[in-house]
């Protein structure tokens, strides 16, 4: 079925985290942010109704018009949330794409949050023009992965659970939340992120790999540690591609 053709300015891109709710008009030609930024504070418990109606509320802040792009930190096949990792585990079986629809009364598109902060970071950021094997990691609460090949994403990789070290998940135990909450130094942080980035080194052999979230605009204090074959980079967008690239999915579904 082929895309629909949507007005470049009425798209709305909404990224939702652990923390806050972030929201926006975007410019998806430019790939930039194209009126204010609110942000909401994640309801807590963040159960489906109450994030939905956090969203609708944020929504009628910003006063703009047009379809929504929503990010969501789980695995969102055909708008239906498959895991709850980060989220309130109610998010398991829900239809996203109607329950954000019903709140807001908008067309809404949803997607996985790091999926789309690639999105974003290969077609204006860090991984525009590349080739091969790109993978961009977002540190936050957990760790979200997407993987590309040749621009072209393979959707809902869950990197930030492989098993490292016999410790569990990697997001247990190198999330940028977990340095933290352990009161780590910077470059105790880098030596867990140096273990976990060689292994996906070691499984996928990446030609490049862009480090996103909100610990991105504080790169300088962990990459430089990092000692890696592959090349490594901070997000050119840093914490905004998540709702660029909402918009961006929302544009072209």
């Amino acid at each position: 079925m082929p895309a629909v053709t949507v007005d470049p300015s009425s798209i709305i891109g909404i990224d939702i985290g652990g923390s806050g709710i972030k929201g926006a008009p975007v410019d998806i030609a430019a790939g930039k942010l194209s009126g204010e930024r609110i942000r909401l504070v994640t309801p807590q418990p963040a159960t489906p109704q109450a994030v939905a109606a956090t969203v609708a509320e944020l929504v009628g802040q910003l006063k703009a018009p047009g379809r929504l792009g929503i990010t969501l930190p789980a695995v969102v096949r055909q708008g239906i949330v498959e895991t709850a990792a980060n989220i309130d585990p109610a998010w398991v079986g829900t239809n996203a794409t109607q329950l954000f629809a019903e709140a807001t009364g908008r067309e809404v598109v949803v997607v996985n949050d790091a999926d789309a902060a690639g999105l974003a970071e290969v077609r204006f950021g860090a991984g525009k023009g590349r080739t091969g094997v790109v993978l961009m990691l977002t540190l936050g609460t957990g760790i979200g992965s997407a993987l590309f090949v040749n621009g072209v994403l393979v959707p809902n990789t869950e990197l930030g659970h492989v098993e490292l070290d016999g410790k569990g998940d990697a997001e247990d135990w190198c999330a940028a939340s977990v340095r933290e909450h352990d009161d780590l130094s910077w470059k105790e942080w880098a030596k867990r992120l140096q273990r976990y980035f060689r292994l996906l080194e070691s499984v996928i052999w990446p030609d490049l790999i862009i480090i996103g979230g909100g610990v991105s605009d504080k790169s300088d204090k962990f990459l430089p540690r990092i000692d890696l074959r592959t090349e490594i980079v901070p997000a050119v967008l840093e914490n905004e591609a998540g709702i660029v690239g909402a918009a961006m999915v929302a544009a072209e579904r």
